[in-house]
């Protein structure tokens, strides 16, 4: 039984399985998310796609937003269909394939690879954090250790990620190694998307290599099903699943034909409005819902204030990888020491504050205690931080404004650090709090809010980077800084009230 089993570091041995296929999955995702947008608008001459600032981040911001939005019909094929375990699986190997697909130059290949990728990740992400959970009895004591050390596998593969590929796609030593290879310099961009394949398949082989590690955690559907309903759930997945092939396969053809213009704006456009409607259809179903309670509805309403308040946050914080990474790799001096390193390297350093300073925040709230800052507080500084960390590059960005300048790269390290903090205070008490508030018969839906917010914030995110060549730096650094801080301020302004609309939730 799991609660004899303490052979990894306490915990049981299949804790180590989950730790290294996410350990994995977020090297390949965060390696290959942080040089994406500088190969699509690295020129062709260069090996990238040439593509001028706008198209590039609707492409990113439609990328990224895409990825948390599929975890919730990832979770639905779970629950319902595959269970956990295959649907991790499955979803380790269309990362992979994506992956390896992004390493073939050509065109057609990447937007297929990008595909895959966030079909993929939808699979994977929100199914593997439940396996966790399912290798302890709800009474052990262990479960939120188990989290802990689970979300350092995370960090621990987003730091390495983009060291790993960022040094394939930029470093000159390595465009140099493979001149004398024989191969052309320009394709450094694609051995870096296939490091990030190889990172995910290795995921995968020790993922199914450790399977028998994990027991009967997360192998058949969630829920009492009984054959009739399985099979009721399954013919429901082969429908849509085979929707959404035609579709593609409808649209893909008459794009190729020139029946239809498909270009990464009107796409970005697109999933703009249907992020709209799902979540005014989402938050209208429930409170249209007459069966709540006063307290149940008072909780609701926190809820959709912290989604507002989290999708801000996004839209400011997710600009990492576009905003952030435009700036370290045109208007930043990417040395130290008299050591030049690739731009695209900043990428690691939130991981690197979040194993640094998680342990030195979660110690602080148990010292703490009684007397710590309640949720909607905490939310607030979070907010507030974020954008401060925005606004402290108006500076380097007016200097960065004269030609042939560069600003140091102390700059980008103090706002990932700010950043990083301002991440701790509102991203585990919002994930938190969102299930500790629900109602119980929709405590399931929550993860899917969460996932939504995330979608909406990465979303706003690239559609605020489009803007990165429309306006000076400076003036849009602190366009940027305004809204989560005037959110902020707000949430302070009201965190009693919100407080006790929690009715004593902590």
């Amino acid at each position: 039984m799991a609660s004899d089993d303490r052979k990894f570091f306490g915990h049981p041995i299949g804790l180590s399985t989950l730790f290294f296929t996410e350990m994995w999955e977020r090297f390949s995702y965060y390696g290959m998310r942080g040089f994406l947008i500088l190969f699509l608008v690295a020129p062709l001459a260069g090996g990238g796609m040439g593509l001028d600032t706008v198209t590039a981040t609707a492409i990113y911001g439609t990328y990224t937003a895409m990825v948390y939005l599929m975890s919730v019909p990832g979770g639905w094929l779970a629950d319902r269909v595959f269970g956990q375990r295959r649907s991790v699986l499955y979803g380790g190997i269309l990362i992979a394939a994506g992956h390896f697909t992004l390493a073939v130059p050509a065109r057609t290949a990447f937007f297929l690879g990008l595909v895959l990728i966030v079909l993929g990740t939808g699979l994977l992400k929100p199914n593997i954090s439940v396996i966790v959970g399912q290798l302890y009895g709800e009474q052990d004591i262990r479960r939120d250790a188990a989290f802990s050390i689970f979300y350092m596998g995370i960090n621990l593969g987003a730091l390495l990620g983009p060291l790993v590929t960022g040094y394939l796609a930029q470093e000159e030593s390595f465009r140099r190694m493979i001149v004398g290879w024989g191969l052309d310099p320009n394709t450094t961009w694609h051995f870096a998307f296939g490091a990030a394949g190889v990172g995910m398949t290795l995921g995968v082989i020790q993922y199914a290599l450790g399977g028998r590690k994990l027991g009967q955690a997360g192998v058949a559907p969630g829920g009492a099903h009984t054959p009739a309903l399985a099979a009721k759930y399954r013919t429901q997945a082969t429908i849509w699943l085979g929707l959404v092939v035609a579709v593609i396969a409808a649209v893909t053809f008459a794009s190729m034909s020139g029946m239809l213009s498909i270009t990464p704006i009107g796409v970005r456009d697109w999933v703009g409005y249907s992020l709209l409607l799902i979540t005014v259809l989402f938050f209208a179903t429930l409170f249209f819902d007459r069966s709540w309670t006063t307290a149940e509805r008072a909780r609701l309403v926190v809820i959709f204030i912290f989604f507002a308040c989290a999708s801000i946050f996004w839209s400011v914080f997710e600009q990492a990888g576009s905003t952030l990474n435009l700036f370290a790799d045109r208007s930043t001096a990417n040395q130290l020491f008299g050591f030049n390193f690739p731009s695209s390297w900043f990428q690691s350093l939130n991981s690197f504050f979040i194993v640094i300073f998680a342990p030195v925040i979660a110690w602080i709230w148990i010292k703490w205690g009684a007397r710590q800052p309640s949720a909607p507080t905490k939310f607030a500084w979070g907010l507030v931080g974020v954008g401060l960390g925005f606004m402290l590059l108006v500076i380097p960005a007016k200097v960065a404004a004269t030609p042939g300048v560069l600003v140091s790269p102390m700059w980008l390290t103090s706002v990932y650090l700010i950043h990083t903090i301002a991440e701790l205070l509102l991203s585990p008490v919002g994930l938190s709090s969102m299930t500790k508030l629900a109602p119980p018969k929709i405590v399931g839906a929550m993860m899917g809010v969460w996932f939504l917010g995330a979608s909406v914030g990465n979303f706003l995110a690239g559609t605020m980077a489009g803007m990165y060549e429309a306006m000076p730096l400076a003036t849009l650094f602190w366009r940027v800084s305004l809204l989560p801080i005037a959110a902020g301020l707000v949430m302070l302004v009201f965190s009693k009230k919100f407080t006790a609309m929690m009715g004593g939730v902590k």
